[in-house]
């Protein structure tokens, strides 16, 4: 019985460590074939768009911050005292030269200029008479030159009581657009009251300042565009003054240009961006601006190039790592549990090692990326200028650099250009 039991006892202990070693072999050989399956992969190729950098001509460009004005604008303000008896526009009409805008009330003044008028009659009549007297010999010098000094005072006086009367009468100085009437019916008005804006809205007018280091690229009658934002810039027009003195405290000079509104798209007082337009320049290397990413070391771009042979080198030397795993797996045959699990965790080595034999046959070349670092210049309607790091020639990611580094396999996809709005590439499509 005592040997009984010490057998049972040694079988038992021979089975635990079977068992243990069993499981010990399994996780061992279970972690290798995973070391080796990560060891094997590659990252997914990134999908990117990019675009083939080449020389063309560049237009270069001075832009400002402007504010629009009339050529003709002017605020209307009445001349005289007196109480609103007519207004004789509305809010956004157009008006013509010399049209009667407002009428005071002048009865008062109506009345003095009749009584002056015959008063002047009066004198002009003994004026006559004096004449007449005089030719005859019956009147003296005296009294001809009072009926004259008379009959003049008297033709100055109306004309002052009619100019009196025309201040009562508001009149546009020039045709254009008023604006809301700043006054109302029976309001009395004082001098220099201001009762409407009228602004010639056919022609506008800009002003902006540049840098005294720009003055020298600027003449007298070169192209300005201007917009309200972004790139777009529809209007058009020309310099037609450059102040000969440069402020001497923000050393800015100040331009004039001048733009057609036939539209009234134009407003006074309104904020464009302004670019005068230089120059044309040719074969400047130009990318868009979403190729260019912005870092603490500097600017830079991603530059699609084909993987050289020894980046695909890596795929083909996992294979000879893969050559232990067989002799444990035979090796753990006695343990027949764990004898197809082993097997089985070297199959994903396998696969990926299949998976990178089409990049090394070579029907299409694998394309990785360089990161290139570069010297950005001038930027314009969505490009930017490179000065230095870029060659012509060069095949340039436009998007998704966020996500890429360098070295990273990618895929080419033009069919999405960044440079161009969603609704637009909707609509080719």
């Amino acid at each position: 019985m005592r040997i009984l039991r010490i057998f049972i006892i040694i079988l038992v202990l021979v089975v635990l460590v079977v068992v243990v070693g069993g499981i010990v072999g399994f996780n061992f050989l279970r972690d290798n074939g995973i070391k080796q399956y990560f060891a094997s992969m590659k990252p997914p190729a990134a999908t990117v768009s990019t675009t083939i950098a080449k020389p063309s001509t560049w237009t270069p460009g001075i832009e400002a911050i402007g504010t629009v004005k009339a050529v003709r604008g002017v605020d209307l303000t009445v001349e005289t005292t007196g109480i609103v008896k007519s207004i004789l526009f509305h809010a956004n009409q157009k008006v013509a030269d010399n049209a009667v805008l407002l009428q005071l009330d002048d009865a008062v003044e109506r009345a003095d200029l009749d009584a002056q008028k015959a008063q002047a009659a009066l004198d002009q009549t003994s004026l006559a008479r004096a004449i007449e007297l005089t030719k005859r010999g019956v009147g003296s010098d005296s009294t001809l030159d009072t009926a004259r000094a008379a009959a003049s005072a008297s033709a100055s006086q109306v004309t002052k009581l009619q100019a009196v009367l025309d201040q009562k009468q508001l009149t546009a100085p020039f045709g254009g657009t008023v604006g809301i009437p700043k006054i109302d019916i029976g309001q009395y008005l004082a001098p220099g009251t201001a009762v409407v804006t009228l602004q010639d809205l056919d022609t506008m007018r800009v002003d902006f300042s540049v840098p005294e280091q720009q003055l020298p690229l600027l003449k007298i009658g070169q192209t300005v565009r201007l917009g309200f934002g972004g790139e777009d810039r529809p209007f058009a027009g020309a310099i037609r003054g450059i102040d000969p003195k440069i402020d001497s405290s923000s050393r800015l000079v100040n331009i004039r240009a001048e733009v057609a509104n036939p539209d009234g798209k134009l407003t006074p007082g309104q904020f464009v961006q302004v670019r005068v337009e230089l120059p044309e320049e040719q074969n400047v290397l130009t990318l868009p601006q979403t190729a260019l990413t912005t870092s603490l070391y500097g600017d830079y771009i991603f530059v699609v190039q084909p993987a050289k042979p020894a980046e695909a080198a890596p795929a083909a030397a996992a294979k000879p790592e893969e050559k232990p795993a067989a002799p444990a797996a035979d090796k753990s045959t006695e343990a027949k549990p764990a004898d197809t699990k082993p097997a089985d965790a070297t199959k994903p080595a396998d696969k990926a090692a299949d998976s990178a034999k089409p990049a090394t046959d070579g029907e299409k070349p694998a394309l990785v990326l360089s990161q290139v670092f570069v010297k950005p210049g001038r930027s314009n309607a969505g490009m930017v200028e490179i000065v230095e790091g870029l060659k012509a020639g060069d095949e340039v990611v436009t998007a998704g650099q966020n996500r890429l580094f360098n070295g990273m396999s990618v895929v080419v996809d033009n069919t999405v250009d960044p440079t161009k709005s969603a609704n637009k590439q909707a609509d080719q499509q």
